[in-house]
């Protein structure tokens, strides 16, 4: 799961940042509404997308604006500490899927994300299974024989980027993208080093990580 966070109050934004990333969730931040309209325009895909309305150079509901007129169906948060209705109101026309007022609870932006995730699931198993491993997109929980597997938050995005892909390559260049930020420095060897970890503590659920060289990684039942 890639976040953008559109934010130029760099004490919130750093706040927000951290807390994303406490989730398991790569984070790219922004400080201003130019920077935040070429980014979305650019081939980075992102998952969701953290939305101040008082951005400098570029109002986020003309980010918001020009996000929806390219028919790109991001979920969008709108932040804001604006009190009038109409800013609301404006902004949920344009397409933003939530608003949160500041000053606000982290925990309920936490919720409202994981909130917005779940309605994009609808309709889709968010539980995905291989062997006797089972992993819960929504929550970020992995299990073997419903004992929970302990795993960094990291193992986790690799786990879910296999798993939400059960039989089917995955390239290393999709790993980095669940991994890390645009900002992040991420080597090919990182992903090495977590498909390692992961194939020593999945191997009691009859799972394998099998390396297609060239290609990417397979997860699969052991034979």
């Amino acid at each position: 799961m890639h976040i953008l966070i559109a934010e130029d109050d760099e004490v919130l934004a750093d706040g927000l940042c951290q807390s994303m990333r406490q989730q398991g969730y790569a984070v790219d931040h922004v400080s201003d509404g130019q920077e935040a309209d070429l980014i979305l325009r650019g081939a980075q895909p992102f998952d969701l997308v953290i939305l101040d309305l008082g951005l400098p150079r570029l109002d986020g509901l003309c980010v918001l604006r020009n996000l929806r007129e390219r028919s790109c169906r991001v979920p969008v948060i709108i932040l804001t500490a604006r009190d009038g209705v109409g800013d609301r109101v404006k902004g949920l026309d344009l397409g933003a899927d939530d608003y949160l007022a500041k000053p606000f609870v982290l925990a309920e932006l936490e919720a409202r994300v994981r909130a917005l995730i779940r309605r994009g699931q609808c309709g889709v198993n968010p539980v995905y299974s291989c062997g006797t491993m089972t992993y819960d997109s929504v929550g970020r929980r992995a299990a073997i024989n419903g004992a929970a597997l302990e795993l960094t938050t990291r193992e986790l995005s690799v786990l879910e980027a296999l798993m939400s892909r059960t039989g089917w390559v995955v390239s290393k260049e999709q790993l980095l993208e669940r991994l890390y930020s645009y900002s992040e420095e991420a080597s090919g060897n990182a992903i090495e080093v977590y498909i390692h970890r992961l194939r020593k503590k999945i191997e009691p659920a009859g799972v394998n990580i099998r390396t297609i060289r060239g290609l990417g990684y397979i997860i699969e039942k052991s034979v």
